[in-house]
């Protein structure tokens, strides 16, 4: 299912994860050299990537919200 990228915010371990259109959630990690995603680290790197589509593939599952979406950071 088609989705858009609502806001960011950090788990638990200070990984980005996107709250997702949905309600659901997907993490995005800058972890050189195996996740190359800087643009994660800075709030304009995340801002620029605020309303882009992607597949959510929990929804693709029928699996229930993980979370309301926070659109913050």
């Amino acid at each position: 299912m088609k989705v858009t990228i609502a806001g960011f915010h950090q788990d638990e371990e200070e990984y980005w994860v996107a709250d997702l259109s949905c309600g659901h959630t997907r993490h995005f990690r800058h972890n050189p050299p195996w996740q190359e995603r800087e643009w994660v680290t800075t709030l304009a790197g995340r801002n620029q990537f605020l309303g882009t589509e992607l597949d959510c593939k929990k929804c693709d599952q029928g699996v229930h919200q993980c979370r309301p979406s926070t659109g913050s950071g």
